[in-house]
């Protein structure tokens, strides 16, 4: 299937799938009360920035452009951890929640491959950055007040990462 096509199939489900939410808001009219009351918009302002990620990977999608997905997925990553500390209250933990970008550019690396038709490729390339992503996030939280997951075993995880480089650095060298 090329990429013309696998994007014209994504962008028509995303409508479809679009259409058949505002259908179903208006036709169950007790759904967009329930939408208007579980959600408190006034505090919600993050789900903008999560919404223009969602519109840049439709964008991408409709334009047969799979790459968008990268931004897409950084924009809408930021906006789920702006929601995230908004909801808790939580905003010092940008001490160390920076470390997750790479790991959402790994992400949208991933969801582009698999649009695109290169699915091993980015799987090899977006899991390495998401998995130096989560290591970088747990040790920076480790000691910068975020969630002890750890408890004081962070420099594991600087061995373990060091261990992944040298049999990564091995096997490249031996090719």
């Amino acid at each position: 299937m090329n990429d013309r096509r696998r994007s014209q199939l994504a962008g028509g489900l995303v409508m479809v799938l679009l259409g058949a939410a505002l259908l179903a808001v208006q036709l169950v009219p007790s759904l967009k009360h329930w939408i208007e009351t579980s959600i408190d918009w006034a505090n919600s302002w993050a789900l903008v920035v999560v919404g223009v990620g969602v519109f840049l990977l439709i964008l991408g999608l409709l334009l047969g452009a799979p790459g968008m997905a990268v931004p897409a997925c950084i924009v809408g990553g930021i906006g789920g951890l702006l929601y995230w500390q908004n909801a808790t209250g939580h905003w010092e933990s940008w001490a160390y929640a920076w470390a997750l970008i790479p790991g959402f550019v790994g992400v949208g690396t991933i969801l582009a491959g698999l649009l695109g038709g290169h699915a091993r490729q980015a799987l090899r390339g977006g899991g390495w950055l998401v998995f130096i992503s989560l290591v970088t996030f747990f040790i920076f939280a480790s000691f910068l007040g975020g969630p002890q997951v750890l408890r004081g075993y962070w420099p594991v995880l600087i061995i373990v990462l060091g261990l992944v480089l040298l049999v990564r650095g091995l096997v490249r060298f031996r090719k």
